[in-house]
């Protein structure tokens, strides 16, 4: 009795140690090192259904970080799209449809701050940019082109998620230490002229760029595997990397390898890191209602939540943290062909099918289009799907890869009894997964997205607000200080700042990290940055004039 009593007051005793506190009570400062996690689109359904198929049922490595739930709603919608929802992720700062690491213009549900008059689409720094200014290395790592929503929303500040020009120039000015994934294409030179175009419209080679600023360009994963030190980008695709089941395994890095090898740079810098890595192509699967795809992509992502977890786990002084920023296509096991007899199927008639799979349906589609004749063999040799005559009738209709895609989707997920509400986002709250050293600093309960930034921001001991105070000054204010400011849009895609004072004249450009005195490029920490309106330069540019 004693022994028992004794062992219960033990157990009660590291029950208590283990309760987190209230996000205001955590202690400040407690890691050095951040690792944060993004597999975007997922929802728990996508981790339960890949764990049954690819893991038997054990635990996924992702499992033991649960920790709490997140609201993903903006600061004035309740479905998100990934420019606002990464955009607290990574500032704090819940906002608007497509809008990149910038305030809200409409801030209406609950828990969304109110930006102060005349603050509407000002720039709001990222626990990324924060961590940089406080000496750490920084870096990014995705699978789709690393101009997408959830890496620029760590790394830049735009009105319009798919102005590429802007994204891709601030991240080549921004000093990122490491940044990993696909988008080569978006940064080559280009003279495009509709707005909000992926395509480069100021005639710019960032590529060119990269180069002049002294950064390693890698393009393979062996090249990627010599690397010995940082400052570098390794871009793996012309766009977003193949899916995990679909890549070439021998020359293009995994989001684990990737993840691995951007630690291992990263953590050379004794000030600590901050690192984000984005499994992307889970939300695109979740877009095109593909199960294989968005399973296996989920796995792929959880090799890379275990290689997190290797490092933290020998340095008790990281922390990490992952949580998608949306659900995506709405999937559930069971459908309404399983409304009368769900409780009597066995786990097989929902994973048997789907375990047959060697490639995805987007690979399939692939081969299918180039040599529809042989649909029936190519759909069983790499999906394991043995199409019925209509499927293929559907299939020798479909003129496009994405037609063709449609029709193996539903085929698979018909056989395995999945459901789908969507082919866009969903607005439920998705897991917070959070793992630490001490659990007496674990972010717990349910909290908002924007919450997440806060926690991490604070884990680092980082202000993120005094960061967008530094990086950020507005032209407003820089007028308050006694400089002349003038905005020159003649060319909307190449806007010019001239600063004056004391007879002098400091010419910026939007999107870059210098500004040319005298014919001199002077250089400084942090960007420039125009939402439309106003100029945003860093208080490091404006102490040289002041």
């Amino acid at each position: 009795m004693k022994f028992k009593l004794a062992a219960l007051t033990a157990f009660l005793t590291m029950a208590g140690t283990a309760q987190a506190v209230a996000l205001k009570d955590v202690k400040p400062g407690f890691a050095k090192n951040v690792i944060f996690l993004i597999p975007d689109g997922s929802s728990s359904t996508v981790s339960t259904l890949a764990r049954a198929v690819y893991n038997d049922g054990e635990s996924l490595n992702i499992d033991e970080l649960a920790s709490g739930l997140v609201k993903t709603y903006n600061s004035d919608t309740f479905i998100a799209d990934s420019a606002p929802a990464g955009t607290a992720l990574a500032t704090g700062w819940k906002t608007q449809d497509k809008l990149i690491g910038v305030k809200p213009k409409a801030a209406t549900l609950k828990g969304a701050r109110v930006p102060n008059a005349g603050d509407e689409l000002a720039p709001a720094a990222s626990v990324l940019e924060a961590a940089k200014l406080n000496g750490k290395a920084v870096g990014i790592v995705s699978t789709s082109e690393v101009l997408h929503a959830t890496p620029a929303d760590f790394t830049t500040h735009s009105i319009h998620r798919n102005n590429y020009s802007v994204i891709g120039e601030q991240q080549v000015h921004q000093n990122l230490n490491v940044v990993f994934g696909g988008g080569k294409s978006y940064l080559k030179k280009d003279n495009a002229t509709e707005a909000n175009s992926k395509k480069r419209t100021d005639g710019e080679d960032m590529l060119e760029a990269l180069k002049a600023n002294g950064y390693n360009i890698v393009q393979t994963l062996d090249e990627m595997k010599s690397l010995n030190k940082d400052f570098v980008w390794g871009l793996f695709a012309e766009k977003d990397i193949p899916y995990d089941l679909d890549r070439d395994k021998k020359t293009v890095p995994s989001l684990a390898e990737m993840t691995e090898k951007a630690i291992e740079l990263l953590s050379k810098d004794e000030d600590g890191f901050f690192l984000m890595v984005e499994g992307s192509k889970v939300d695109w699967a979740g877009h095109a209602n593909n199960p294989i795809a968005i399973t296996s992509e989920f796995m792929a992502f959880d090799k890379a939540v275990g290689v997190a977890l290797e490092y933290a786990k020998k340095n008790s002084d990281t922390l990490v943290v992952a949580v998608t920023d949306h659900g995506t296509g709405g999937i559930s096991i069971g459908n309404l062909a399983t409304s009368s007899n769900y409780p009597e199927l066995p786990i097989d008639v929902f994973t048997k099918d789907m375990r047959k799979a060697k490639f995805t349906e987007v690979l399939t589609a692939e081969k299918i289009l180039a040599n529809k004749s042989a649909a029936k063999a190519l759909a069983k040799d790499m999906l394991g799907l043995e199409l019925t005559d209509a499927e293929l009738e559907g299939i020798k209709a479909a003129e496009k890869t994405s037609g063709i895609e449609k029709v193996l989707g539903k085929a698979m997920s018909e056989r395995a009894h999945l459901g789908w509400t969507t082919n866009g986002h969903t607005g439920e709250d998705v897991p917070l997964y959070v793992y630490t050293s001490n659990y007496a600093n674990q972010l717990t309960g349910t909290v908002n997205n924007s919450d997440v930034a806060l926690y991490i921001a604070k884990a680092m001991n980082l202000d993120l607000d005094a960061a967008t105070d530094e990086l950020f000054v507005p032209g407003k204010r820089i007028k308050d200080m006694g400089i002349d400011v003038k905005i020159d849009t003649t060319n909307k895609f190449q806007p010019v700042f001239t600063l004056s004072k004391g007879g002098k004249k400091y010419v910026f450009a939007e999107n870059k990290n210098y500004y040319e005195l005298d014919g001199k490029k002077v250089k400084f920490n942090g960007i420039v940055v125009f939402n439309g309106k106003d100029v945003f330069i860093p208080n490091a540019a404006l102490k040289d004039i002041i």
